[in-house]
């Protein structure tokens, strides 16, 4: 089964990063108040960044250096050729096409 690793823009201009194994699904989970914590008085707007090709192991350790990174380096992150969400953008809820 392929990972995914994410990173979701948020409606106070965070960014929080998740892994998944179904990315519309999470989404909806996070919008819909049963995904993580995190999204307690914040709304997921939209996905910025998406890598896969992972298994389970590998999407947590790839999730906990992101998770590490600066802002500027997730933004860096986010405009580098890394980036594969204009691969997934007909999946992905919440990411203008």
């Amino acid at each position: 089964m392929t990972w995914f690793v994410y990173i979701i823009l948020c409606s106070d201009d965070s960014l929080y990063t998740g892994i998944t194994n179904d990315v519309q699904r999470r989404f909806e989970q996070h919008a819909g108040g049963r995904g993580a914590k995190y999204f307690n008085g914040r709304r997921p707007e939209r996905f910025v960044y998406l890598e896969t090709g992972h298994d389970r192991s590998s999407a947590t350790r790839r999730e906990l250096r992101l998770k590490k990174l600066s802002r500027p380096q997730k933004t860096r992150l986010i405009a580098s050729e890394a980036n594969r969400i204009d691969d997934f953008l007909h999946l992905l809820p919440g990411t203008p096409t």
